[in-house]
């Protein structure tokens, strides 16, 4: 019998044991904390895309409505961290707390490596999230600032697009806006347009004044209110300098331009009738002796 069973091909092995409910049981606090962690995860995603996103995308859209690169940025940006916050609470639900926070330093570290490396990409897109959610920083107001002046046309992440008045278009970094000074000239929609006219001290200058600020009446776009004014603003070595403050509605680059050389032509017909010298020539005081030798 022995020398049967040792010419059989193979040979009989006993039956493992299957996985009972005990080995089930062993499982059972990996399986919830698995399902935990999902169901976490899923309710962090399904508000943030479908609550947070939508909200920050109207915000985005009612500030800038021409600029749907802007919109669709801060979308993508807000959905990604949604997904990197619902990570971490599924993970805190989960009761993966000491991972993560085991984990959090090396995530510290990356985090820390990229900002220096970054540091100016990064504070153009923080400045640019400043200059979106500011209520008094939109896409079509009119902005000086210590470098220039125009009509804001965009608002990027990293860059602010201008359109000059002489209809050049100017990319200025966000980090520029948001760390000088930006002044708003006018406000509702009007634009606040100066201009300097030099008259000669022998002419009348409260007469000056009233026809400077009666040529405002023949410009048609030149807007009732706020009332445009005259006053007198330097007394220079050879005239006095005039200033002129008056308003236009909503204005494009071509029509800014137009409106000031309706003005000035309408300013020096005023002037010229009234017999007041405009931008009088310099006047210097020479001295000394002239000599004539004579012929003979």
């Amino acid at each position: 019998m022995s020398a049967v069973a040792s010419t059989l091909p193979f040979q009989i092995q006993t039956a493992t044991p299957g996985v009972g409910v005990g080995e089930l049981a062993d499982y059972l606090p990996d399986l919830i904390r698995a399902t935990w962690f999902l169901v976490g995860f899923v309710a962090i995603v399904l508000i943030g895309w479908f609550g947070v996103a939508p909200l920050a995308s109207s915000v985005v859209r009612r500030r800038n409505r021409n600029n749907p690169t802007i919109e669709e940025a801060i979308s993508r940006y807000v959905r990604l961290l949604v997904v990197v916050v619902a990570f971490f609470v599924g993970a805190g639900v989960a009761g993966y707390g000491a991972f993560v926070g085991g984990s959090a330093i090396v995530v510290a570290a990356g985090t820390l490596a990229i900002g220096v490396a970054g540091q100016s990409v990064i504070g153009s897109i923080v400045s640019g999230l400043v200059l979106v959610l500011d209520p008094e920083f939109n896409v079509g107001n009119y902005i000086e600032w210590p470098d220039g002046e125009g009509t804001v046309r965009s608002i990027t992440l990293r860059v602010t697009r201008v359109q000059t008045p002489e209809g050049k278009l100017v990319t200025v970094p966000n980090t520029v806006l948001t760390s000088q000074a930006v002044t708003r000239p006018f406000g509702q929609g009007r634009q606040r347009v100066i201009e300097h006219v030099d008259i000669a001290y022998e002419d009348d200058v409260g007469e000056a004044l009233n026809y400077l600020e009666a040529a405002t009446e023949e410009v048609e776009k030149i807007a009732e209110g706020p009332s445009p004014n005259a006053y007198v603003e330097e007394f220079g070595p050879d005239s006095v300098t005039i200033s002129v403050h008056y308003w236009i509605e909503d204005p494009r680059p071509q029509d800014l331009l137009s409106v000031r050389s309706a003005y000035a032509r309408a300013a020096k017909h005023r002037l010229d009738a009234a017999d007041i010298t405009i931008s009088p020539a310099s006047k210097r005081e020479l001295q000394g002796r002239i000599a004539v030798e004579g012929s003979g």
